[in-house]
Parts: structure tokens; sequence; C-alpha cells
């Protein structure tokens, strides 16, 4: 089969976490002999900051990992979807793209049929800035991939689609497993963007002041941290290393003992069910994974065998200590989570469920609507 998609970047993943389910998705339908054709805009602003921040040499790693992985940059007006789109079985258009792209490719699947076509979201907008959504085009589509029940129920109760399916993210196995190293850097290892203020209070809680007060060793990466924030984590004696590359994470996470899952207020408050895709990715891993509080509405995991998850800042720090001492305790947790990655959270089973999905549905004819 043919898949073409539409994605708002393949090669950075700077602030830009669906790079790493697109990676891994795309990564299984080759090697199953599938032919995947990925495009990006030419002026995406991941990839743009990627470069202010890493330089070319960022761009060139990704390749180096990734070997296999390609994609097509285009810019304003030099899409031709009637040659991109010939003899294509299946084509995803991410909800970051533009809605006047959103809107072509539907109107283009109206009028040549021939594919399935879905809108895949992975993102919050759809509860928190709703008349952001409303303004995408989606009548000619086969459906929405959502990576979460609520978003799939979101779509259909407002109107904005007739058929969803829920997609969760997954971990891509090849690159998350655990890896072996002699050299421990520290105790715990928190890799996630500061981002808009949106867990401000939750990073406090339930890492800065916990692991301060048992005097554990931290580390910690990602970007959009602004400078009272830095300062803040100097302060603590944090280690604030920026930006690492995502398949580096394995790495990472081989030279700390733990790592801990602090989900953005908007997840938590009204998105039930949806964890973010580094739970998968440590699981995956082999990391012992503490969390704080969350709904996992949809039955991913179990909490307290696949990871801890503290109600507050104490249970927290009860919680760290009994890891940083109990040895055989921590490696049971992961090798338990690992083992739940595994059995159902890999972009195998994505791929095999993306496969399911399109299945189920005929190729509308030339000259018709979904």
């Amino acid at each position: 089969m043919r898949f073409v998609m539409f994605y708002h970047t393949l090669v950075s993943d700077w602030n830009h976490g669906n790079a790493h389910f697109l990676r891994g998705v795309a990564t299984e339908l080759l090697a199953r002999g599938h032919r995947v054709v990925i495009l990006e805009p030419r002026d995406s602003w991941s990839r743009a900051n990627l470069l202010a921040e890493a330089g070319p040499t960022a761009i060139d790693r990704f390749h180096r990992a990734y070997p296999t992985l390609t994609s097509v940059r285009y810019g304003p007006d030099e899409l031709d979807l009637d040659r991109l789109l010939a003899g294509t079985d299946v084509v995803l258009v991410h909800e970051w793209n533009d809605p006047a792209l959103v809107a072509a490719i539907g109107r283009h699947r109206a009028v040549s049929g021939g594919y399935r076509l879905f809108f895949h979201d992975t993102h919050h907008r759809s509860v928190s800035r709703p008349e952001e959504m409303e303004a995408y085009e989606l009548e000619h589509y086969d459906g929405v991939l959502a990576f979460g029940d609520v978003i799939r129920r979101r779509y259909v109760e407002m109107g904005w689609t007739k058929r969803a399916w829920t997609w969760h993210e997954a971990a891509d196995h090849r690159v998350f497993r655990p890896i072996e190293s002699r050299r421990l850097d520290g105790d715990l290892v928190w890799i996630g963007n500061w981002g808009d203020d949106e867990r401000t209070t939750e990073l406090e809680e339930f890492l800065l002041e916990p692991a301060a007060s048992l005097g554990l060793r931290i580390r910690m990466h990602g970007v959009r941290y602004p400078a009272a924030a830095v300062e803040r984590l100097e302060r603590a004696g944090v280690e604030y290393s920026g930006w690492t590359p995502n398949f580096n994470v394995p790495a990472v996470f081989a030279r700390f003992r733990a790592t801990v899952h602090i989900p953005r207020r908007p997840y938590v408050e009204a998105l039930p069910g949806i964890p973010t895709i580094r739970v998968f990715e440590a699981l995956a891993c082999g990391m012992p994974l503490l969390s704080a509080p969350w709904d996992d509405a949809e039955g991913l995991f179990t909490a307290g065998r696949d990871y801890l998850m503290a109600r507050d800042g104490g249970e927290m720090r009860r919680m760290m200590r009994e890891l940083m001492s109990d040895e055989r305790a921590a490696r049971a947790l992961a090798d338990h989570g690992r083992r739940t990655i595994l059995a159902r959270h890999t972009c195998v089973h994505r791929v095999d469920e993306l496969l399911r999905i399109a299945a189920t549905l005929e190729p509308a004819p030339a000259g018709r609507s979904a």
C-alpha cells in the first residue's frame, strides 16, 4: 500500500512531540513493505527553532538515527495533489496543518476519490480552543483518528465529523528499549518542555520540592524554559541541559535511576485517559516511572504496577524515597511497565489498528464525497 502523510515535520522534535509517533509509525509501515511519503512545510517552526538552537548537525543526527525515513519539504503553492496522490491508498493529515491545505486535500478526495483520508488529532485544541478546530473542513474525510477517546467523542458531538476512531500514541520499540550503562549521572531525570506555565506549579510540587527534600540529583531536558525557570532550577541545584534529540532519550534514561511524568494541566482537567507519549517511551525503556495525578480513564496501564502515582507532593516524596532505596522494587516496577508496552502499546500495535480501520472503508469513487 502507498501512504501519504501530511505533518508539521518529521525531522525535528523541538517542542514537537508528534514527531515521535510519526517516526515510529512510518518506520513500522516501511518495515512491512509499504511505501511512505511524508510531506512537511518548508517553513515549519519546529525545524526553524531546532536549527537556531542546535544547528544543521541536529538534522544530520536525525538522518543517521533514522536512515530509512525521509520527508519532502514544500512551500506555498508548490503541492500538485493530482501528481502527489496518484496511486495512493491511505492519506493522513495532521491537525497542525494549515486549514486551507486540509480543505484542499478534502476537495481533491471528493473529486478524485481512490484513497482513504484521515484527519489525525494529537492535541488538546478541540477542547481548549474549539473555535480554531471549527476552521477545519472535514466534510470529505473518512473520519478522524483521535489520540484519546475524549477527543474522538468531541469531534462527533460537535458535528465536525461523522466518524472518528481512538488511535492512541505509542512507543517505537525499535528505538525505545533498555540500554545498559556503567555510568550514573544522577537520581532523577525529567524530559519535557516548560511551556506556557501549564504545569509550573505541578513541577514544583511533584518534582523539585520532594527531590530537594531528599537530596536527590536531578537533570531536566527540554525547551521553552523562560529565564525565571532556569534561575529557579539553578537555585535548586538542578542540572538543566536543554534540548536533547528524542532518539537519544534511551541513552539518557540509562544514566539515571527513575523519571517522572508531570502532565500539563489541560490534559489533567479536560482530557482524561490521555498521557503524553513520554509515558509510553519511558516504560518501553524499562525506566521506573513516578507520576503526578492523571486519570487513566481508558485503562491503558495499571497504576502501582506499571508506574507509581502520587496524589500530592508528600506522597511523591515517600515514593521517591522508597524507589531510591529499594532496587528490587524499582526493577519489578520497570519490568512490568515494559511488558505492558510490548504487549499493547508499540507502534506495531498502532499500525495494526490503522490497517484494520482502513480495511473497513471502501475508497471513495471519483466525484463523490465520503
